[in-house]
């Protein structure tokens, strides 16, 4: 259940070696041999490796690929076994390589994004560590009497409890996110519930389409059959609730049914973009038209990747600014409470 492939920087230079190997007339088999050598990680040589010796042995790279279980994405293997039907392999696998490298730098752009907002919330996090040890240090026995931050923490025992508390929950759920991620729930309940959620749902729909689109145009003009088409590209994208409708939108088109009502039906793609399917379907250029709409809503993803971040970067710096504004009346008030203290007793 936890099994992964391996990762888009490995197969992109999986893809790219073997393509221009293969292209510049090297035997499949010594080209499999020369890229496991330049294997980034362990298990990308291993992989490499297996598959040098599968195919020696004579079989067809694409069923050597399927063979070592989910080590290989499902696309990269449909991908690959066109090739080899249809002699096309160097360049699909070139193509593939874009692909991945593209995954790439979405998601190096994501994290350079919201680098800034995670390191307000984690010096946060430690200025207000700071803060409880400071007072425990001056305060001594006082600070426990005129707990000032009204948490109930003082000194090194309570700055320790803090950052146990909040780092460990923070860790609890990057921990339990990489893990569900990984598991068939996620596919059946996460990706369609962010499908719902208004911020999200333009992002991880974008993104979602802009590969159906790459992958579908690719498939259909490496010579793939429809169906084959249809449900690699679906699981191209990467996203469950897509993925989930690749079985009722087969059914729709092996009726006679066309390939934009099939998407309508699914209720995951935006109306202007079945309006252009459609019409792509009466000039029978569906493939060309999709190969040019996936950049569109590419570059629509990463507009709404960054407006996403800079909404996240903001909540953060409103939670920050919330507590510190909690802290600030919190102190004010203790110190209300203690000059009227010493007005009473004085009077």
């Amino acid at each position: 259940m936890f099994e992964t492939t391996l990762g888009w920087r490995s197969l992109s230079e999986i893809c790219r070696t073997l393509g221009t190997m293969l292209q510049s007339g090297v035997r499949i088999q010594k080209a499999i041999e020369l890229s496991a050598n330049k294997g980034r990680t362990l298990r990308s040589r291993q992989a490499m490796q297996a598959l040098a010796v599968s195919v020696g042995q004579g079989d067809e790279l694409a069923e050597s690929m399927e063979r070592q279980g989910r080590t290989f994405p499902r696309l990269m293997i449909d991908m690959v076994d066109v090739g080899e039907n249809t002699g096309a392999l160097p360049e699909i696998l070139h193509s593939l390589a874009d692909h991945y490298e593209n995954n790439l730098r979405l998601r190096r752009n994501f994290y350079a994004a919201i680098a800034w907002p995670m390191f307000q919330l984690f010096a946060a996090i430690f200025v207000i560590a700071l803060v409880i040890w400071v007072i425990g240090w001056l305060g001594g026995p006082a600070s426990e009497e005129y707990d000032v931050l009204g948490l109930g923490l003082h000194g090194t025992k309570g700055a320790l409890l803090w950052l146990t508390v909040t780092l460990g929950t923070l860790t609890a759920i990057f921990v339990g996110y990489q893990i569900f991620k990984r598991t068939v729930a996620r596919a059946r309940i996460l990706d369609p519930l962010l499908l719902q959620v208004p911020v999200i749902r333009t992002c991880v729909r974008s993104f979602a389409i802009a590969r159906f689109s790459w992958a579908f145009a690719l498939t259909q003009q490496s010579g793939m059959s429809i169906e084959k088409s249809l449900k690699s590209s679906l699981r191209a994208t990467s996203n469950g609730a897509f993925t989930a409708a690749a079985k009722p939108m087969w059914e729709t088109v092996k009726h006679g049914g066309t390939l934009s009502a099939a998407m309508a039906e699914s209720g995951l793609f935006p109306g202007d973009y079945l309006h252009m399917v459609e019409v792509a379907e009466q000039s029978g250029t569906v493939p060309e038209m999709l190969d040019r709409l996936s950049p569109q809503f590419e570059d629509q993803a990463r507009r709404s990747l960054n407006a996403l971040t800079a909404a996240l970067g903001w909540g953060v710096w409103a939670l920050v600014a919330m507590f510190i504004i909690f802290l600030v009346f919190n102190i004010m008030l203790r110190y209300i409470g203690l000059i009227q203290t010493f007005s009473d007793e004085a009077m």
